[in-house]
């Protein structure tokens, strides 16, 4: 029997699974383990759950100077050994694990949360830890639960790699992702899709930002201005300067106004390294390494074509920035004048064309490889992503938005193809015209025998393409409410 899983904690059923499996373990000798993820997405919270539900000990790092950072930890030994107030003398790193480790006992987690603060002064701390857990595994030391946490990705994700001092050494490499699109909308209880999707086009599945936001919700179908108006487009809101703050998170993005330009001609539609790099004015190779870091701390992705090896798209996989530096960004002195009435207009093309657009077709390539059922895609997707396909007839490149593979066979075969439509027009024939197109140009570079058609839409479909999909057995619907409820 684990420890309880408090009853507070939304979702995070595996994540707290996963922490409750390392802190309950029987087995003899250390455990360390690495808890990492972007901010506002509920580390310390699930933390300090675990170390309520198994008495451990948490320590929140500051970012502070060594000496305070001692000292705050022999006020923590004092406090855990029932005399708050006090403060134990810890002269250095490997004192205060000592102490720590025998306040705790083999049995109890150590929490250490915003690990990145601790080693911007103490770089030690990872060989001191080495240290312990090698002694403690040679049977020279105790036995101990220790668990490291921390927001600055490109910091949590080296402490395991190449020869850094805890390579080898960790259990558990947790990472606290957002919540899926389905998820998130039952975390802000919206029960309208539309609101849902456009909620979580803007906020994505980060939990945090339901309480800059207040919990409040467009109002209705029509209430997205109204609704930005107070919060996300308010020069006066937190959330006006959160892209600002976000690459505060990782210290090894130091240049702002790079990172920022590369993130604003992603959004603007370059989606090649060489097509930023000129939007830039810069050489190619000279964005290696901040796509490289940007790409590790989840602010942008790469998208593979599935059919073109090593083509990737470069895509904004937060929402937030996507939004800001499509929307915000380019009318900037607008939107901190207030001038709503001026900006607002300019800013919806964009935000139907960068934001809505692309994301509606990232939700239908989730909502394929995640919900759609076997019955949907006639089996079950090994891969799903998007292709590019030559239309040498029409002397245009063609893009499916969504390609489901089943490769557990020696050759790939297509279970599914389908576009993703986010505008506000109802789909007509015309697009059931051009999958079918795009089915028949498919078959010359992989196996669709049996492929199934979606078609995604926003916005519904008329009445032909209905009776279109009544009658054919190939062709799926998926809208806005087969997106969040069905399969």
């Amino acid at each position: 029997m684990g420890p309880e899983r408090p009853a507070a904690l939304f979702d995070r059923e595996s994540e707290w699974h996963d922490l409750a499996s390392f802190a309950g373990s029987t087995r003899p000798g250390p455990r360390l383990g690495i808890v990492h993820g972007r901010r506002r997405q509920g580390k310390s919270t699930i933390l300090r759950g675990l170390v309520a539900a198994t008495h451990g000990i948490y320590h929140q790092a500051l970012e502070e100077e060594r000496r305070p950072a001692l000292e705050r930890i022999g006020a923590l030994l004092a406090e855990s050994g029932g005399i708050p107030g006090l403060t134990v003398g810890v002269p250095d790193w490997m004192t205060a694990l000592h102490a720590l480790i025998d306040q705790a006992g083999p049995e109890r987690p150590i929490v250490i949360d915003e690990l990145p603060y601790l080693l911007a002064r103490s770089p030690e701390l990872p060989s001191v830890i080495q240290q312990v857990f090698d002694d403690a595994r040679a049977g020279a030391g105790p036995s101990f639960r220790l668990l490291l946490c921390g927001s600055a990705i490109s910091v949590m994700s080296s402490l395991l790699t190449g020869q850094h001092a805890l390579r080898g050494r960790a259990v558990l490499d947790l990472v606290i992702r957002p919540f899926d699109f389905r998820t998130a909308a039952r975390f802000w209880g919206i029960e309208d899709p539309e609101v849902a999707f456009q909620v979580h086009a803007i906020t994505g599945g980060t939990p945090g930002y339901r309480e800059l936001f207040d919990g409040q919700v467009p109002v209705g179908r029509d209430g997205l201005r109204t609704w930005l108006t107070a919060t996300a487009l308010n020069p006066a809101h937190a959330m006006f300067h959160e892209a600002e703050y976000l690459l505060t998170e990782d210290p090894a993005m130091t240049d702002r106004a790079l990172y920022q330009s590369v993130l604003a001609a992603i959004a603007g539609g370059r989606s090649t390294r060489s097509a930023v790099a000129a939007a830039l004015g810069r050489d190619d190779s000279s964005l290696r390494h901040p796509l490289m870091l940007l790409e590790r701390a989840a602010f942008i992705r790469r998208d593979e074509d599935l059919l073109r090896q090593k083509r990737p798209l470069l895509r904004i996989a937060d929402p937030y920035l996507r939004f800001h530096h499509a929307v915000v960004r380019p009318d900037l002195a607008r939107f901190e004048a207030r001038a709503l009435d001026q900006a607002w207009p300019r800013a919806q093309e964009r935000l139907a064309s960068n934001v809505f657009g692309p994301h509606f077709e990232q939700l239908a390539r989730e909502w394929t490889q995640t919900f759609a059922s076997v019955r949907t895609l006639g089996g079950a997707p090994g891969r799903v992503g998007f292709a590019q396909l030559n239309d040498r007839a029409r002397r245009s490149t063609l893009e499916v938005d969504v390609l489901a593979l089943d490769d557990t066979g020696d050759h790939p075969r297509v279970l599914a193809m389908g576009e993703a439509k986010g505008g506000t027009t109802a789909r007509t024939m015309r697009d059931v015209s051009d999958l079918d197109h795009a089915r028949v140009l498919l078959g010359g570079a992989a196996d669709t025998a049996g492929a199934r058609l979606l078609l995604f839409s926003r916005s519904g479909f008329d009445a032909e393409v209905r009776r279109a999909a009544a009658a054919r057995t190939d062709l799926e619907l998926i809208d806005l409410e087969r997106l969040y409820g069905g399969d």
